[in-house]
């Protein structure tokens, strides 16, 4: 329902007011502009910022009990409903726009700060401002986020929203965004928050579950250059050169280096000769090259020995 506020809040609420009294709410609400401080409107008056709060608290009380009898009240009733259909909060900057739009949001800050049934929690380190029908309705808030927290914890993956989790209660909270796929998860994760082009390549590895070629990373992200791609992903410890030009993810297993440094790796982890057979279907699984390149690696005698029975083992210094 659209409300005419400017009419309510200066041909009803605001008339009849001392000029200054008037003057004080509407800028410290923004009521035409924007909000003021109780500084600025002191020096303005040649009054200090403690008088200035005096007067906005006296006046405040006044208009309480104006907004009590007035048209106010249908103003009230459709705020109470909406936040009653949100679990009883919600986030003050999604509540203002919800009924103030663009033009009167300050406005309807002001109505929502005269309203005996609404209660304003500020932002904190973990939770954004909003506002609610009663500090009740925070304290299952919390609890319930705190719980879905120490979940995504566990689970160590983004997830689907659970259905007795009202959408409000994750709104309020900054640890927890939701993704692109319309998945929820911690707020750093960058599965569900990619700051740059490296989270979204990881990403789109993530989607894929296979190696992909630097242009087929770029291809997903929008805007993004393969070299400039490429670039990034050979400095990031998170992807793994597999091949030319290809990229897997460390956390699938794969290990950085080159195929010289697997083949290493896999004769030293054995603690035994291996056959080439065997070097070769290791190494495989590790990187995305012909089997003859292994081959060739292999007969590089500075670091691998073919012992008489024709295995291969690791020269010793």
């Amino acid at each position: 329902m659209k409300h005419d506020y400017r009419t309510i809040c200066y041909n009803y609420l605001l008339k009849g007011l001392p000029d200054r009294a008037k003057e004080v709410i509407a800028r410290r609400y923004g009521l035409g502009g924007d909000r003021e401080t109780l500084e600025a409107i002191g020096a303005s008056h040649g009054i200090t910022r403690e008088r200035v709060r005096q007067i906005e608290e006296e006046t405040l009380k006044k208009l309480r009990e104006k907004a009590g009898v007035s048209a106010c009240r249908y103003i009230f009733k459709d705020y109470a409903n909406y936040l009653k259909k949100n679990a009883s909060l919600k986030r003050e900057d999604l509540l203002l726009s919800q009924f103030g739009n663009d033009k009167f949001q300050n406005y309807v800050y002001f109505l929502l700060t005269l309203g005996a049934p609404f209660e304003k929690m500020p932002e904190t380190e973990h939770f954004h401002a909003f506002w609610a029908l009663d500090k009740k309705a925070f304290d299952k808030a919390r609890k319930a986020v705190s719980g879905f927290i120490k979940d995504l914890k566990k689970k160590k993956k983004p997830v689907n929203l659970p259905s007795s989790l009202p959408v409000s209660y994750i709104e309020i909270s900054k640890e927890i965004v939701k993704g692109s796929q319309g998945l929820y998860g911690l707020k750093k994760w960058p599965e569900v928050n990619p700051k740059g082009v490296k989270d979204k390549a990881y990403i789109v590895l993530r989607q894929e579950e296979k190696p992909l070629h630097f242009t087929q990373v770029a291809s997903f992200i929008n805007g993004a250059i393969p070299q400039t791609v490429h670039n990034e992903l050979i400095k990031d410890p998170r992807f793994v050169l597999v091949g030319r030009g290809l990229y897997a993810l460390k956390e699938w297993g794969y290990e950085p280096g080159t195929v010289r440094d697997v083949i290493y790796r896999e004769i030293k982890g054995s603690r035994k000769p291996l056959p080439k057979e065997e070097v070769v279907q290791k190494v495989l699984s590790q990187r995305k090259v012909k089997p003859n390149t292994v081959l060739l690696n292999l007969q590089n005698k500075k670091y691998f020995i073919k012992t008489p029975d024709g295995r291969y083992n690791i020269r010793k210094a």
